[in-house]
């Protein structure tokens, strides 16, 4: 019967970035009565779902950039000999139940998936087009919600933000008492999930003496620098290892 399994077959090699989207989620957000034009507590469980990807899903993904209900993870090394179908379903399904848990939602959750095979300098480049895909998404998001808030029903408010220069978007929400470029950096620039090794201090009580170690944690970023800048392309050369 194997044989007849479509796809099962096709493999890639390291490194590939697999990037999550959310399935319907502008009506799970209503289930959830999300508040808009951001949620914290939603922004927060998407950063703990990164975070269970890259400790505890057995994928192990190098990284993973986070913004909206969109999740992108890079692997430098592949699990299930590198079984495209197999890495795309253990991934979306990993995420919906972690996201379940995290929202402790009675709704059901899902989440689609799909392999990029990258270089570690395209990676770069690919990350720097989805921070710039979350600053449209946060300028969107504010406009949306402002137009809404005038009385505007959804539609009407996206037909008319559709093709609004960047300069009129950022004057409608100054007009509103909102800069943009203030609004706190995890909306603007999404979140970034990785290792990092740190030095812990210790004691040996058998040659009583302080002792040093090296320790993996999971670090939540939500401060980071802006991609197109110097610091942010040599902020993702180390993270891609170029």
């Amino acid at each position: 019967m194997e044989n007849r399994e479509l796809f099962a077959a096709i493999t890639t090699v390291p490194p590939v970035i697999v990037r999550l989207d959310g399935r319907a989620f502008h009506r799970f957000a209503k289930v959830l009565n999300l508040k808009k034009p951001f949620d914290n507590r939603f922004s927060d469980a998407m950063a703990d779902v990164c975070r269970d990807l890259v400790a505890k899903s057995g994928l192990s993904p190098a990284f993973a950039y986070t913004f909206s209900d969109e999740i992108s993870l890079y692997l430098e090394k592949l699990p299930f000999s590198g079984r495209v179908e197999k890495i795309d379903s253990v991934a979306a399904s990993f995420a919906a139940s972690a996201l379940t848990l995290a929202l402790k939602s009675e709704e059901p959750v899902a989440f689609d998936a799909r392999v990029i095979p990258v270089t570690p300098d395209y990676a770069v480049e690919y990350l720097v087009s989805r921070q710039d895909e979350a600053w449209r998404n946060h300028i969107n998001a504010y406009c949306q919600q402002a137009l809404v808030a005038d009385g505007m029903k959804m539609r009407q408010a996206a037909a008319k933000l559709k093709g609004m220069p960047s300069k009129a978007l950022h004057d409608l929400m100054h007009k509103r008492g909102v800069n943009l470029a203030k609004t706190p950096a995890w909306q603007r620039r999404g979140i970034l999930v990785y290792r990092k090794e740190k030095i812990v201090t210790g004691y040996n009580p058998v040659k009583n003496e302080k002792v040093t170690a090296r320790r993996s944690a999971v670090v939540i970023d939500r401060d980071l620098p802006l991609f197109t800048s110097h610091k942010g392309r040599e902020f993702l050369k180390k993270m891609v290892g170029t």
